[in-house]
């Protein structure tokens, strides 16, 4: 909620200063001073029509827009609101908005700057990467009013000839959200992504894919040579090598793990199967999980949200968003692939498949089912060390094939 209005003057607003989240300033009959996380200030004016709160409409930025020179403008739209009508187009001409943010690279850096700059990292990367990338080379001198389905097909197509129809479904949700902000500002009257099918862009993953040994390790190579934070490779890693699921890898708390005895215990809240797991580290986890704990600034979470928000785990989507960021140089991948990755591998090795059942954590049918989680104690933690193994084994592989070619083409 913005704090009470009381007159600003420009000595108050030189002196404000940005905060973990952007906030708003009032000085009274309708005008407010935002102040984004990145130190801009941007003046914005608050109504309402018919009795419902309309969208904040902003007037410009300071000190380009002085406040003197706001305050008659906040004026001249109380007025027009007065006559029960929307001030926003009057206050687009105002700010030369319809002239100079009418192309589709123009807008969509303004969409960026106002609605994507204050999300988190990951979420910005990878919508930066699709504009520059697919959207800007094919679209980003059109005006917004000239685009249409074909030209937003045309760039799904291309992107699905890599072989990557995932990624041509998120580039036509981007457009689409892109649009849906352009119709709010009275930019564009219609939303041309609208009229694809998401279906028919690119249609369910299959569930049976397995990343290869070269694949797996080609990935954990180009998670850990990227720039995303440690403790998403970590946790990425960690993924593999526990064969745990996402979303109780994210959520671990650190009273469920047991360093003394190399012990990871789930409870049954936090199970699809609503009882408890237990999963046996093997010594590279336990020391990724040390490195964690040396990293944490939370003392309940392991992966923690950003400082100020500790108290809660990251997202579900963070993970999905720093792998759709990178490179992985592996194709028609998702996270839980990893789960079937480990299970297909440890039954090529001849491990038992009711210890690999046990610890992916599923159900084992007929009178095997009721057995307890001791009677495969002794086999799941063999199969999690050798599992471990087995993938730094790979890393290395691909390290040397890395090598390799480096050697190969200096020679």
């Amino acid at each position: 909620m913005p704090k009470a209005a009381t007159p600003l003057n420009d000595t108050k607003i030189r002196a404000l200063e940005p905060k973990e989240k952007r906030y708003l300033i009032a000085d009274g009959e309708g005008l407010y001073l935002e102040i984004m996380t990145s130190g801009t200030k941007i003046w914005r004016y608050r109504y309402s029509l018919n009795g419902k709160q309309q969208p904040l409409v902003t007037i410009g930025e300071y000190p380009a827009v002085g406040l003197k020179e706001a305050r008659k403008l906040a004026v001249k739209y109380t007025e027009i609101v007065a006559k029960g009508v929307s001030p926003i187009a009057d206050a687009q001409k105002d700010r030369g908005f319809a002239k100079s943010l009418t192309t589709v690279r123009e807008f969509s850096e303004h969409w960026y700057q106002s609605l994507i700059a204050d999300k988190s990292e990951s979420y910005r990367n990878v919508t930066r990467r699709v504009l520059d990338k697919d959207i800007y080379p094919a679209i980003g001198s059109k005006e917004l009013a000239e685009v249409n389905a074909g030209d937003i097909l045309v760039i799904c197509d291309k992107i699905k000839a890599r072989g990557s129809p995932q990624a041509a479904l998120l580039t036509r949700n981007i457009i689409k959200r892109m649009f849906e902000y352009a119709i709010s500002r009275q930019v564009a009257t219609i939303n041309p992504a609208h009229q694809l099918v998401a279906r028919f862009i690119a249609t369910p993953q299959s569930r049976t894919r397995v990343l290869s040994p070269d694949e797996l390790g080609l990935m954990l190579r180009k998670i850990y040579a990227s720039d995303m934070a440690r403790p998403s490779k970590l946790a990425l890693h960690l993924l593999v090598i526990t064969m745990v699921r996402k979303s109780e890898m994210i959520e671990a708390e650190w009273s469920e793990i047991d360093f003394e005895n190399g012990m990871w215990r789930i409870p049954a809240e936090r199970m699809k199967k609503d009882k408890e797991h237990w999963i046996h580290l093997s010594r590279q986890a336990l020391a990724m999980f040390a490195e964690l704990k040396e990293l944490s600034h939370s003392q309940k979470y392991v992966f923690p949200m950003r400082r100020g928000y500790e108290d809660r785990p990251i997202s579900k989507s963070t993970l999905n968003a720093a792998v759709r960021a990178m490179d992985t140089g592996v194709q028609h991948f998702v996270i839980h692939d990893f789960r079937r990755t480990a299970s297909t591998h440890l039954h090529e090795m001849g491990q038992s498949s009711d210890a690999i059942e046990k610890a992916l954590a599923h159900s084992i049918k007929g009178i095997k089912g009721v057995y307890n989680r001791a009677e495969y104690a002794d086999e799941r933690r063999k199969i999690l060390q050798l599992w471990a193994d087995f993938v730094d084994a790979q890393i290395e592989t691909q390290r040397k094939v890395v090598i390799g070619s480096f050697g190969k083409t200096a020679a």
